[in-house]
């Protein structure tokens, strides 16, 4: 049994889409949310700029006596897991290894899409995840980086999903995705299953869409019931809620993202802690 808390960070509100999914698993367990909002997007980075903010962000969170990190963004997920997994003691996880566990079981025909940031993209982190679980399996990935734009512009609602603009750039992201025979598509950012909607729209009812937001609470469950982790008291849970930008964006944001009201958001420096 352990009351700690999880820490989760991402580059902005998107992934309180993987808190929302693990409050859904673990509804019991304190957790702190850190969002990088003034360094965002970081798909556009060099990843080792992602990189040195992931290790701030975990150095922190450390510092906040968290009992388990998730790397919330695909991005950092790509630029610093395996490095900050050989250095902390304390568990890591991210999202791709997840996202591509998942994709990987649901497939029929083994050809499985992959979209996400360019950062994401161009790693390969995804491609390399699927074969390491299905040497057979055949990956297309495509970069979307507008999708984030339109999901932090706050167009949150199904309606404005459905603009002939937005529709005609999903439709242009997807098409070579589509026309290469994908059965599965991973989410490879957590901004785009506030977009699944639209998604589903363009890609049909044959395309299985996959989040990793989901499948990561699903990993986060298991490590810590595997390790004795689960917080054991019946109290209600605390959630704090950390960002480097706008407090006011945030919380307005945040709140569609996470499903709830966010009343409550601490700002937080970065060059307050210590790099490595």
């Amino acid at each position: 049994m352990n009351n700690a808390p999880i820490g989760i960070f991402d580059s902005g509100v998107g992934g309180l889409t993987v808190m929302s999914a693990i409050i859904s698993h673990l509804p019991q367990e304190n957790l702190i949310y850190f969002g990088d909002t003034l360094h965002l997007p970081y798909g556009p980075r060099l990843l080792t700029q992602v990189r040195q903010f992931a290790f701030q962000i975990i150095d922190y969170l450390i510092s906040q006596s968290v009992k388990i990190v998730v790397v919330a963004c695909n991005t950092a997920t790509a630029a610093a897991l395996v490095e900050a997994q050989s250095v902390y003691r304390v568990p890591i996880i991210g999202v791709i290894e997840p996202g591509a566990r998942g994709a990987v079981q649901a497939t029929k025909n083994r050809k499985i899409g992959v979209i996400g940031t360019k950062g994401t993209i161009s790693s390969n982190a995804y491609s390399e995840a699927v074969r390491a679980l299905d040497a057979g399996a055949t990956v297309y990935s495509a970069a979307c980086p507008k999708f984030v734009e339109v999901v932090e512009r706050g167009l949150t609602s199904e309606a404005n999903f459905f603009t002939p603009s937005i529709y005609t750039l999903a439709k242009n992201y997807l098409t070579p995705l589509l026309r290469a025979g994908i059965d599965t598509l991973i989410l490879g950012c957590t901004h785009y299953p506030i977009l699944t909607p639209l998604l589903k729209k363009v890609c049909g009812s044959e395309v299985t869409l996959i989040s990793s937001a989901q499948e990561t609470a699903n990993e986060v469950e298991s490590i810590l019931s595997r390790k004795g982790y689960l917080r054991s008291s019946t109290s209600k849970p605390s959630y704090r809620f950390l960002c480097t930008g706008d407090v006011q964006r945030f919380k307005l944001l945040g709140s569609r993202f996470l499903g709830q009201e966010i009343t409550e958001v601490e700002e937080i420096k970065l060059s307050h802690v210590i790099a490595r």
